[in-house]
């Protein structure tokens, strides 16, 4: 592995149902994320993704690649621009990228020893625009 290599890639089909489901896991019932006559009566451009919808699918990308959520100790973006989720669905592209490598270090002086990670940068975009940015996830080697 070295810093600047892709690592993982992978495309979400996304569709009101998902939505929908989201919405009856998290407890988020905003008729934004579901009626289209509410998101654009907010002046919205149409009915629109929970932002931690979309953190949730990059999420999901790191946790395939290393192959045990435990090892991810942290996972953190902004978000930049709401999901359009037309009638016909969408797709959000989650791209990640080895941003630093650490190496790890041990135990000394009552401190405890630092475990090597690797700085995963993130990108997800939905019709070739960015929707988050400072995605960032790190995970222990």
């Amino acid at each position: 592995m070295e810093v600047g290599q892709e690592v993982a890639r992978r495309t979400f089909p996304v569709h009101r149902a998902d939505l929908v489901r989201y919405a009856g896991a998290s407890g988020d019932f905003n008729p934004i994320h579901w009626s289209e006559s509410t998101a654009v009566g907010v002046g919205l451009p149409g009915v629109v993704a929970h932002g931690m919808f979309t953190m949730a699918l990059v999420g999901r990308l790191v946790q395939d690649w290393c192959g045990d959520p435990g090892r991810v100790a942290s996972l953190g973006v902004r978000f930049t621009r709401p999901v359009v989720v037309p009638d016909e669905g969408t797709e959000v592209e989650v791209v990640a990228v080895v941003g630093a490598l650490d190496d790890g270090a041990p135990a000394q002086d009552g401190e405890p020893a630092r475990p090597a990670s690797v700085r995963l940068d993130l990108r997800a975009t939905c019709e070739g625009v960015s929707v988050l940015t400072r995605a960032r996830a790190v995970v222990r080697r």
